[in-house]
């Protein structure tokens, strides 16, 4: 399908997309109405890179950092954390935390989420406090610290050194002379103070270390109370609503429209008929506009304009000489047929031609309404050769046409004896038949005698499907025209039609698109 046949579903649909749309956006508008508001709080915590290579190599340790970072959010969403600050804050449920490392940063973030927003603010701000505090906690092993077991060992080297000393002072004072015993202790003294020395400077490493480890995570953003909800977020949900709400519409109207039998446009009329389309005549104000009867348009220049293209298009139909009987009928009723025939008529007249209307709908006649006629005589008296046909032809109001109403109803003579003795016994069989009387010979022989006195005889029929009228007078015209009327045909009508039509042997058929709009002419089907 090309972009006109989408173009053209959207428009026919456009209630069934705009109420899909607005119900999908008034439920989801609903649903945010009738949602508890959430509000959430974070606090950003920095963790800062201090590994076990830190201070001799002087470059951050990411990977100790990485795997520091995903321990406390361990931590942050343990049983004993949530335990501590459902007993902390006195919460009535259970709090809802979610902590985020913020990739390429030594940051993490740590949201709470809660219906009160300052219940959200204080649960982010405890739940920073015991990351911060396990971070202090978590290099005590045994309860001491690697500085307090230092300590204790320098203390116990400080005793023995001085001791040491005080030996080797001692045996200076008392055996001067043995040189063994005072080297030996000279060498006691001076390993331990090499192990002194070498305990100061593990204590001052440990002591920075531990320092900086102690301060190794902080508050860079404190938890502020929130002032919006963050749960619904109602704008983004209505947006949401409304583009599924399009979505669902349009495919709703895409499956309607596979189901719809109706031909909406006259791309649509003439890919089921596969004929010639001899005219478009435009909806005007909602519905066919009818040419006045005096001749006058009535302000519809289109209207008039459209008819006299279906005029020429018609008599120039066929090659060797134009058609000089024409029937006009449709598929079913309501379709126009008899107002485009009055209308054609007009046209045909403004051309010079004399026309000669008849009213073959022997079920509902109507032309003589149109035209303001008498219809005490017409189409049944002279087919009953009751009347002569001079007797049943009217002038119109319009210079050049003529009308044959349908007459009188037809009577039954075998259902009325009294009319027996009145009726021609040839006649009975036909007017029992009803309809019938419009194949016979004298049908024929009327067409034949009012060509030699106008120029063209145009045949209003009742509606092929409703009964057989105009498939039995189709033979015996030069030219049928099919009124197709979009929003209201029916496909399978219309192909009923065409079969019916073509099993009668009809020699040409040219088909009218009546109530064309104007959007059916922008959005109309482009097919070969």
């Amino acid at each position: 399908m090309e972009i006109q046949t989408y173009l053209a579903i959207f428009w026919r649909r456009k209630w069934v997309i705009i109420s899909t749309a607005l119900l999908s956006l008034i439920t989801v508008a609903a649903i945010a109405y009738l949602t508890t508001p959430v509000y959430t709080s974070s606090t950003t915590l920095r963790v800062a890179t201090v590994g076990a290579n830190t201070l001799s190599t002087g470059r951050p340790d990411i990977e100790y950092t990485l795997r520091l970072m995903n321990t406390y959010a361990n931590i942050v969403n343990s049983r004993n954390t949530r335990a501590e600050l459902v007993e902390r804050l006195e919460l009535d449920e259970r709090p809802t935390l979610t902590v985020n490392i913020i990739p390429g940063t030594e940051l993490m973030r740590i949201e709470a989420e809660a219906t009160d927003p300052v219940v959200a603010r204080d649960l982010a701000a405890a739940a920073a406090e015991i990351v911060i505090r396990q971070s202090q906690e978590q290099f005590r092993g045994g309860g001491q610290s690697t500085q307090e077991i230092l300590a204790r060992q320098i203390a116990q080297i400080e005793r023995e050194l001085e001791q040491a000393r005080t030996d080797y002072d001692t045996l200076l004072e008392q055996q001067p002379e043995n040189t063994g015993a005072i080297s030996a202790a000279t060498q006691s003294i001076q390993l331990k103070e090499r192990t002194y020395a070498s305990l100061l400077e593990q204590y001052e490493s440990a002591r920075i270390q531990e320092a900086l480890r102690a301060n190794s995570v902080f508050i860079v953003d404190a938890a502020e109370t929130p002032s919006q909800p963050s749960k619904p977020r109602t704008e983004l949900y209505l947006a949401l609503g409304l583009i599924v709400g399009l979505v669902l519409g349009i495919g709703l109207a895409f499956l309607l429209d596979s189901f719809d039998s109706t031909l909406h446009t006259p791309g649509q009329i003439e890919a089921v008929t596969r004929l010639p389309t001899v005219g478009r005549i435009p909806l005007v104000h909602g519905r066919a506009a009818i040419i006045d009867v005096n001749g006058t348009t009535n302000g519809y220049q289109a209207h008039m304009e459209a008819f006299r293209r279906l005029r020429v298009n018609l008599l120039s139909a066929v090659d060797s000489e134009p058609p000089q009987s024409i029937m006009v009928t449709s598929a079913d009723a309501g379709e126009g047929k008899s107002t485009i025939t009055a209308n054609l008529a007009l046209a045909m007249a403004k051309s010079g031609r004399s026309v000669v209307v008849l009213d073959c709908d022997l079920h509902k006649p109507t032309l003589h309404n149109v035209f303001k006629l008498s219809n005490e005589f017409g189409l049944t008296s002279v087919l009953t050769k009751q009347v002569s046909v001079s007797g049943v032809v009217q002038k119109s109001a319009i210079p050049y046409v003529s009308v044959i109403t349908s007459g009188p109803a037809l009577l039954n003579p075998g259902k009325s004896p009294e009319l027996l003795h009145i009726t021609p016994s040839s006649l009975v069989g036909r007017l029992e038949q009803g309809t019938e009387l419009l194949g016979t010979r004298e049908m024929a022989q009327l067409i034949e005698q009012l060509k030699t006195q106008y120029d063209v005889i145009l045949l209003d029929t009742p509606a092929l499907l409703s009964v057989t009228d105009a498939a039995v007078l189709a033979p015996l015209v030069d030219s049928v025209v099919l009124v197709v009327a979009t929003e209201r045909s029916q496909r399978d009508a219309v192909r009923a039609m065409l079969e019916l039509l073509d099993s009668v042997k009809v020699k040409s058929i040219g088909v009218v698109i009546n109530r064309e709009s104007q959007k059916a002419k922008r959005y109309a089907y482009h097919q070969n």
